[in-house]
């Protein structure tokens, strides 16, 4: 039972208070597990809540059921319930009528029946489970935007999920398809796809490259620069020469990501590593300078071009609202130029990108880093890179990320002035419903370079 076990002081505190009646009329509740111990089932006190509660989070926890009664929470709008032991999706999620957003990652969940899909359902992530088959009821959710399937073990999607046409976001990286599933190339509103890890992945094959290897011991670790799912990024000097703690010669400066080892939301580390590497220098694109070798504890690190000091993003990413788009800062605005001279880098990266045999996959306004005055940008973060597919399949999927590069123009012009014909008619062609009429990445920096040469200097 709940109330003997012990719990993270603060999970523990907002338990105690609920059961006082404290928290009467709250809108979020989070009552995560932890190393000091776990819930091994909802309090039923959280049903009291069911005339207020849009957010429960009950993540790692033990947790292997939910309530038969949980339809009650009828205004609940987000559920987390990842690092559970949940067996199968709890069934009793379609009673909730508001939910749209799921989260149940790493629970170990072999089976996903059709009556846990909830009405509502916006954004479902399911990564790293031993899920092997999906009910046809999903592509039945008319406002499902945002689907999470990486790491499991389908070989195969509901051919329903082709009527998904709100579908917008897509991972089944770290699968077992055979094939790209025929479903998605019709799909007029995918733009952020990854497929790496997959066996029909595994035979394209992007060009060779010579890799090279930095030892550790010619590494000078320096100050965090950042952290996401898949790893940590660090500042660095590489001493080139190999003179590791002898100091001779000229240190590098380098960014230094290294690997946290673990199954990401996108896809696996190894993959990304590999497409940086392959994706190699380009001035609009950080891809890999080198991989590290011999880190005492194993850990698998790549080193990248270190950008210049101010250097920021151009958005955050998704919140739970947005689910599938980008948060501007409400006060950031460009200048014209400064608005195309990024959107130009952009292009320009995605484009050796694709001509190196790669997607990217998350062509995103937070995956891009710029200077935050003139414009100069690059294109960043390849965890959701995959292999492009010879023929039409590869076309088709290059044209996943046109689609969100026309986004990202449409995104532009809410924070620039951009008033110009062509570049409305470029945002409409990469937008457009059917991918394989969309433009390639080399064609929307051609068109880009022309609009930038007819607007003339700043």
């Amino acid at each position: 039972m709940s109330r003997a076990v012990s719990l993270p002081p603060a999970t523990a505190a907002r338990l105690d208070a609920l059961r006082r009646g404290d928290l009467a009329g709250i809108r979020e509740l989070r009552l995560p597990g932890g190393p000091e111990g776990r819930l091994t089932e909802m309090p039923p006190e959280i049903l009291g809540l069911a005339d207020t509660l849009e957010l429960l989070d009950l993540g790692h926890n033990d947790l292997t059921a939910l309530p038969a009664d949980l339809g009650r929470l009828r205004r609940l709008r987000v559920l987390f319930g990842s690092g559970n032991r949940f067996a199968r999706l709890p069934p009793v999620l379609g009673d909730c009528p508001a939910l749209s957003q799921v989260g149940f990652r790493g629970c170990g969940l072999a089976e996903v029946p059709a009556d846990s899909l909830p009405p509502a359902l916006r954004w479902l992530t399911l990564t790293d489970n031993r899920i092997a088959t999906l009910p046809p009821a999903l592509g039945e959710r008319p406002l499902l935007q945002k689907l999470m399937l990486a790491g499991n073990r389908l070989r195969e999607l509901p051919e329903s999920l082709g009527g998904a046409q709100a579908l917008e976001l897509l991972r089944i990286a770290a699968n077992r398809f055979e094939a790209l599933p025929g479903c998605l190339t019709a799909l007029p509103r995918l733009a952020w796809l990854s497929w790496a890890g997959n066996p029909f992945e595994d035979r394209a094959a992007p060009p060779p490259v010579a890799v090279t290897a930095a030892a550790w011991r010619d590494l000078a670790l320096g100050p965090l620069l950042g952290e996401g799912a898949s790893g940590r990024v660090m500042r660095a000097a590489w001493r080139q020469d190999g003179a590791g703690d002898e100091g001779t010669g000229e240190a590098r400066p380098v960014a230094l990501k290294l690997f946290k080892g673990a199954m990401t939301s996108d896809g696996l580390p190894e993959r990304e590593m590999a497409a940086c590497l392959v994706a190699g220098a380009h001035p609009h694109l950080i891809g890999g300078l080198g991989r590290l070798a011999d880190h005492p504890d194993g850990t698998q690190g790549l080193l990248m071009p270190l950008l210049p000091e101010g250097w920021r993003v151009l958005a955050g990413p998704p919140s739970l609202e947005s689910c599938s788009r980008d948060v501007y800062d409400p006060a950031l605005r460009l200048t014209a130029r400064a608005a195309l001279r990024l959107a130009h880098g952009v292009a320009s990266g995605a484009a050796h990108l694709h001509a190196r045999g790669f997607g990217h996959g998350d062509l995103y306004a937070h995956n891009i880093l710029w200077d935050g005055t003139q414009g100069d940008a690059v294109l960043s973060d390849l965890g959701a890179a995959s292999a492009l597919l010879p023929g039409a399949e590869g076309h088709v999927l290059q044209r996943l990320d046109v689609r969100a590069f026309g986004l990202l123009l449409e995104e532009l012009h809410t924070i620039a002035p951009l008033a110009h014909p062509a570049l409305d008619a470029l945002a409409r062609a990469c937008t457009g419903p059917d991918p394989a009429a969309r433009p390639g990445m080399a064609e929307v920096r051609e068109s880009l370079d022309a609009i930038m040469k007819e607007s003339g200097p700043a």
